[in-house]
């Protein structure tokens, strides 16, 4: 079983930053995808970002693109999103998600490609 308690969320202005993390545990973090998704309110939750086991490839939706970044340290078994320019339209519960691979090349970006979730941070971008 795996555990995932994601930090870091808030409220900031827009234009500001934020970084958000996501602590796993129960499994071999080398061994897990991972990636971010977010729900505004009233809105079904959508991808953000997702990276493979080794941190080499990325891929964010295009609404982040050049915004967002996702990386991790596998010492350290967490992932991270780091936000910048934030916007309004950003504003959401941001969770994060796992999912245990055998291949390192391989990331994932559909809601149900991954089997465990954290509980989420909310994300306020005020305008």
């Amino acid at each position: 079983q795996v555990q995932l308690v994601e930090s870091g969320g808030g409220v900031v202005q827009a234009g500001g930053s934020l970084r958000l993390s996501c602590a796993a545990s129960g499994r071999t973090f080398s061994t897990l995808a991972m990636g971010w998704f977010r729900q505004a309110p009233g809105k079904e939750r959508e991808f953000v970002a997702a990276i493979n086991l080794s941190g080499d490839r990325t891929y964010c939706t295009d609404s982040v693109n050049g915004r967002f970044t996702i990386s991790r340290d596998n010492a350290k078994n967490t992932v991270y999103l780091q936000m910048n320019s934030l916007k309004p339209e950003d504003t959401a519960v941001y969770y994060c998600a796992a999912r245990p691979v055998y291949s390192s090349r391989s990331y994932y970006y559909g809601e149900n490609d991954y089997g465990y979730w954290g509980q989420g941070t909310q994300v306020t971008v005020a305008s």
